[in-house]
C-alpha cells in the first residue's frame, strides 16, 4: 500500500505566477506536501500524471452567510446545525473550497453567545474545513447597515467582548470580527481584539474617513471588508475608507467579484492598487446552490427574500442582502474582467488570505503546508479538489 503521491506534469499557482513542476510530492499519512525523496525511494510513490493541468490551493472562503438552504444564524440544535455545517463543508469542496469561516452578521447576544460555540475550527470527512468564525458586527455603523438589522447594532465604549458574544470558550472561536472605527470606543476595542484576543479586525459598514481608517489600521486593524460597498464613496477630495487601499499603510481589502456588487471597473482599480492585498470573498448567503424565488427571512433578515440568479434582496425593495456567486466564480470573473492571469487571480482567494489570517498550514503550495489543493483548466473550472492528500471531489 502506498503512503506517498508522487503528482507529475502540473502547472503551480504560486505567489500570482504559473509555474511547470514534474514533480509534485505528498505524504498521505500527514496530509501534506513533503520534500522530494532521494531517487532510490521513488519507488514507494503512486504516480499520479495531471496531464499539464493547473493545481492551485485550495481556496479559503473568508465571507460566507450560508448556503444551500441554511443561514448561519438559524439554529435548532447542536446535532442539526452541525449536520448542515458539514452538509455546506461537503458542497463547498465543489467550488474549489478547502476552508471557510462563518460569517455571523450583526444579530443578538443571545444569538451569538448560542452559535460562536459551535463554530470553533473542526474538520469534516471529505469536505472543507470549518476555520472559524467571521463575526461582521454587532459594532457597525446604522448609517451604513446595508441589510443588517440597526435596532441591534452596538457601540463599543458601551459593551464588552464578554457582553455579546460570551464566555472565552464563544470567543475562541471568533477568527475575524468587522466594525466601524468612528464609533465611540473603537480604537481601544481595536486594539483589545488585535493584541489581547488574537483576532483579526476589518473595517466595514462605516461612514469614516480615511485619517480615521488610518487611526484604526495603526492600532492594530489588518483588513477592509467588502470594499466600497457599506461605506462612503471613494470622493476625489475625500477618499474615506475606500482611499486606504491605496496608501502607503494600505490594509488587506476584500472584494465581490460578482458583477452585482461592484462593476467591473472598480473592481479593476481596486485590485490594481495592491494585488498582494486583495481578497475574493463572495458574501453568500442561504439561497446559494438553490433555485431561483421567493424565500423566507430569519435572524438577520427580518422579510421575505426574493433570489434572481446570483442577486438576492429583499422583497420589493433595492436592498441587496448578499450574493449567491461561489469562490471559483469570482476566481474566474477576476480574470475574466480585468485581463489578470488566473494565478494572480488565484492568490486572491489563497494565499493572500492566509497571509491575512495567519495562516502557516495552508494557501500556498509547499513543502510542511497541508495538500489541500484543486486541479482546475485553463479557465479556471474546478475538476478536482483535494482535502489532506486525498481527492474528495471530481468533477463528472
Amino acid at each position: 500500500m502506498y503512503h506517498n503521491l508522487l503528482i507529475k506534469n502540473a502547472r503551480i499557482c504560486y505567489n500570482g505566477s504559473l509555474i511547470y513542476r514534474d514533480e509534485l510530492y505528498l505524504d498521505s499519512n500527514t496530509g501534506c506536501f513533503r520534500p522530494s525523496p532521494t531517487h532510490s525511494h521513488t519507488r514507494d510513490f503512486r504516480t499520479i500524471d495531471m496531464g499539464n493541468r493547473i493545481i492551485a490551493p485550495a481556496f479559503i472562503e473568508l465571507q460566507t452567510n450560508g448556503c444551500l438552504g441554511m443561514h448561519f444564524t438559524n439554529f435548532d440544535d447542536e446535532r442539526s446545525y452541525d449536520e448542515n455545517l458539514e452538509k455546506v463543508s461537503k458542497y463547498l469542496v465543489q467550488k474549489g473550497v478547502g476552508g471557510f469561516y462563518v460569517t455571523l452578521p450583526t444579530v443578538e447576544a443571545a444569538v451569538f453567545k448560542k452559535i460562536l460555540p459551535q463554530l470553533k475550527p473542526r474538520k469534516y470527512n471529505g469536505g472543507a474545513e470549518l476555520l472559524g468564525a467571521h463575526c461582521e458586527g454587532p459594532w457597525l455603523n446604522p448609517s451604513k447597515k446595508g441589510a443588517h438589522d440597526a435596532t441591534l447594532m452596538q457601540i463599543p465604549s458601551q459593551t464588552s467582548i464578554k457582553q455579546l458574544y460570551g464566555d472565552r470558550d464563544s470567543i475562541s472561536a471568533i477568527k475575524m470580527i468587522t466594525l466601524a472605527p468612528e464609533l465611540d470606543g473603537s480604537t481601544r476595542l481595536i486594539e483589545s481584539l488585535s493584541k489581547e484576543h488574537n483576532i483579526r479586525v476589518s473595517l466595514g459598514h462605516s461612514a469614516a474617513d480615511f485619517d480615521t481608517g488610518l487611526v484604526a489600521l495603526r492600532a492594530g486593524a489588518t483588513t477592509m471588508t467588502h470594499v466600497f460597498n457599506a461605506m462612503n464613496s471613494l470622493h476625489h477630495r475625500s477618499p474615506g475608507l475606500a482611499g486606504l487601499i491605496a496608501s502607503d499603510e494600505s490594509p488587506y481589502f476584500s472584494l465581490i467579484a460578482d458583477g452585482i456588487h461592484l462593476h467591473p471597473a472598480t473592481l479593476a482599480m481596486a485590485y490594481r492598487a495592491s494585488p498582494d492585498k486583495c481578497i475574493l470573498i463572495t458574501d453568500s448567503v442561504e439561497m446559494a446552490g438553490l433555485p431561483d424565488g421567493l424565500y423566507p427571512g430569519h435572524a438577520q433578515i427580518p422579510h421575505l427574500q426574493r433570489k434572481q440568479g446570483n442577486k438576492v434582496t429583499i422583497e420589493d425593495t433595492d436592498t441587496l442582502i448578499g450574493s449567491c456567486s461561489s469562490l471559483d466564480e469570482c476566481v474566474r470573473n477576476l480574470t475574466q474582467w480585468i485581463g489578470c492571469s488566473l494565478a494572480q487571480a488565484v492568490q486572491c482567494a489563497t494565499e493572500n488570505i492566509a497571509n491575512m489570517m495567519g495562516l502557516t498550514d495552508r494557501g500556498i503550495i509547499e513543502v510542511g503546508r497541508r495538500a489541500d489543493f484543486v486541479v482546475l483548466d485553463d479557465t479556471g473550472q474546478v475538476l478536482e479538489t483535494w482535502i489532506g492528500g486525498k481527492p474528495v471531489y471530481q468533477k463528472a
